[in-house]
């Protein structure tokens, strides 16, 4: 159990490799046994700092993306004279030629939309600020739209540039941007928002989903936040305020009232005591422990460190590097429980076995696909409820598929490749053993339980794998080490950071 609720941060000298370890896996997607060194190297407060003050880091390395923002256009003026006149007149062939082009521009979006997966993907692996991409994940699940529904991969990717501008700036500048979001609009509807008949989609889920939780507010506050939220729309890739569609009269939304608009609703919607703690349990559940919010009575020493960080969120007026950097040294944050201790999610499991074990990416395609088959699909969550993560993420489908992967990332083989001939593996593990493939079995066995695994270590696993090494003659060589890692990565444990 864990033994510690406080926030207080730990002794500077208990900052070694084990923490430092969790703390790259947690707050990013894990690390080479150097990135590791050097990260307990500088301390605990310099390597916060280093994580999450990541905007002195040069992101000109990062791939760039290949967008075209025209992909998607609205019928212009003309061509909806030109379709109305078609069906008036019963052309067929005109009314077909204008379905062929909409075909067209969905087959071009689709490439596109492929193309931003890979590009998303690719940065999560390849970059040296890993917890811009942890907290952009983490904003992209809670304020969920897909592009199953959305069907303009720009604006899928314009959202994700929200989420990575405001990553661990404000909470407040995230929420008041969402509702000007043309794909979250798109989304919820809110284009066919007006005052004739206001839609309440935006308005039910900003308050249940977005900032207050289930059951802290009634449903006449969503009618009226809905009536505040008309006119909010957007025209082609931009938002729009249609003062005509926007109903000017009184609300009246939780207890406060006002000739109110959007921002004036979120602005009410931040100063209630449940917003605080409900963005709270999010970053909690996101870095630190599976816990349902339904469910935190259960859990009170979570339940009272998600209070002490809303304390603190509202203290800091929704800014959130301060409190990320206050929980990410904390005593609680290093607890022996908390550590190895998190389902990894596939986004986890995969950008975490790459960086950790210095592996080649392989086939981008081929990884955006596994990510779907495990549950975690970029820029297509499943609904407005985003993943909902933890025990969520382990069945035996995606089970199967998350050994799979860390197979096909060690080795470059598909599961249905009938030749696993090490000499046709193109990587080289041996630096995950330095100062230790000359030595015993114990020493290689136990650097390599450190590197790839969390937490504590069953007696168990450990005997299997000496027992396997056991029964090797000579030195070690690579595709021994090989071996230990598809070993490794099979184990339950490895499922978990």
């Amino acid at each position: 159990m864990v033994t510690s609720n406080s926030l207080s941060p730990i002794k500077t000298a208990d900052f070694g490799t084990v923490q430092a370890r969790h703390l790259l896996n947690r707050a990013g997607f894990g690390g080479t046994p150097r990135q590791i060194d050097a990260l307990s190297a500088m301390g605990l407060d310099r390597a916060v700092d280093h994580l999450v003050d990541y905007g002195s880091i040069n992101p000109a390395e990062l791939p760039g993306p290949d967008v075209d923002a025209d992909l998607i256009q609205p019928p212009s003026r003309d061509n909806q004279q030109m379709m109305r006149r078609a069906r008036r007149d019963e052309d067929d062939e005109m009314m077909a030629d204008f379905r062929a082009q909409r075909r067209q521009q969905q087959r071009a979006d689709g490439e596109q939309y492929r193309r931003i997966q890979r590009w998303w993907l690719s940065r999560m692996i390849t970059t040296s600020r890993p917890m811009e991409e942890k907290m952009t994940l983490l904003w992209h699940s809670h304020f969920a739209s897909n592009n199953r529904t959305v069907r303009d991969s720009y604006l899928m990717f314009t959202q994700n540039g929200l989420f990575r501008r405001h990553a661990v700036g404000r909470f407040s500048d995230l929420a008041t941007g969402i509702i000007r979001d043309p794909a979250m609009i798109r989304f919820l509807d809110n284009h066919n928002n007006r005052k004739q008949k206001p839609n309440e989609n935006l308005a039910r889920e900003l308050m249940e989903l977005f900032t207050l939780g289930e059951g802290n507010y009634t449903e006449m506050d969503i009618k009226q936040g809905a009536r505040a939220l008309t006119g909010y729309t957007f025209q082609d890739n931009e938002f729009r305020f249609a003062q005509r569609a926007h109903d000017p009269g009184t609300k009246v939304i939780l207890g406060q009232r006002g000739r109110f608009d959007g921002d004036d609703f979120v602005r009410i919607l931040l100063k209630q005591k449940a917003c605080p703690r409900f963005i709270s349990w999010k970053l909690y559940d996101h870095l630190v422990g599976d816990v349902i919010y339904e469910h935190l009575d259960d859990a009170p020493v979570a339940r009272g460190v998600i209070a002490q960080m809303a304390r603190e969120l509202e203290r800091r007026d929704y800014q959130l590097a301060p409190l990320l950097k206050r929980l990410l040294k904390s005593r609680h944050f290093f607890d022996d429980y908390i550590i190895g201790n998190k389902i990894k999610s596939p986004a986890q499991l995969l950008v975490g076995t790459v960086r950790m074990l210095n592996v080649p990416v392989r086939d981008l395609d081929t990884l955006v696909d596994a990510m779907r088959l495990m549950g975690q699909e970029l820029f297509n969550p499943p609904s407005v409820a985003g993943w909902l993560g933890g025990r969520g993420w382990i069945n035996t489908s995606t089970l199967f598929v998350r050994h799979n992967l860390c197979a096909f990332l060690i080795t470059g083989k598909r599961p249905d490749n009938g030749n696993w001939s090490t000499d046709q593996i193109d990587y080289d593990p041996k630096f995950l053993v330095d100062g230790a493939a000359t030595g015993s079995h114990e020493q290689i066995v136990d650097r390599l339980l450190a590197t790839l695994l969390s937490g504590r270590v069953p007696a168990q696993r450990r005997h299997q794998l000496m027992a396997f090494l056991n029964k090797r003659r000579g030195p070690i060589k690579r595709d021994t080490i090989v071996a230990l890692l598809l070993l490794i990565t099979a184990m339950p444990e490895y499922q978990l950071c």
